[in-house]
């Protein structure tokens, strides 16, 4: 049975590539929220944004962050990793710099998002505990291969290490 996930990513950079993941039917995400869905949740503001997160997240066992070039950065990312992290729920990061966007155009490979947050009263950042996978491949379809091939157990993982820590 393939786990449910809620998925997070830099929606303005990475939409397209994110639902090339989604479409592999390796997994159930949530439902998918297209660009006008985003806009007009982002127009009602901060609160909306929160509760569209917390609904969203519900029930789900794992936080998929799709990390393109800017992911890192984007701060409704960094809310996503932190109240995944919280909830006790897998924490995992995919690579998918390489998958093509609209123009048929990779991008640069980003920062690690788990390098921006802090693993409780630790003080060591969550990268030291959260995978970030970089799918093997050096060209589109090799990567979607990996990704299709291994996220099942890349979220497995995510999972274990999360009921440790």
């Amino acid at each position: 049975m393939a786990r449910k996930v809620f998925f997070s990513f830099h929606f303005d950079n990475d939409f397209w590539r994110t639902q090339q993941v989604r479409n592999m039917n390796a997994l159930e995400g949530g439902q998918v929220c297209t660009p006008n869905v985003w806009e007009e949740v982002k127009r009602k503001g901060k609160t909306a944004i929160e509760e569209w997160i917390d609904d969203n997240m519900w029930g789900k066992s794992c936080v998929v962050v799709l990390v393109g070039s800017q992911t890192a950065s984007r701060p409704w990312v960094q809310r996503e990793i932190v109240k995944g992290w919280d909830a006790k729920k897998g924490v995992l990061g995919i690579r998918i710099n390489k998958l093509l966007d609209t123009s048929g155009s990779a991008s640069i490979a980003g920062d690690n998002p788990f390098d921006s947050v802090t693993h409780g009263s630790t003080g060591k950042k969550l990268s030291a505990f959260a995978p970030l996978k970089t799918p093997a491949g050096s060209d589109s379809k090799a990567v979607y291969a990996s990704i299709r091939d291994n996220i099942g157990d890349w979220i497995e993982e995510a999972i274990r290490v999360r009921n440790l820590n």
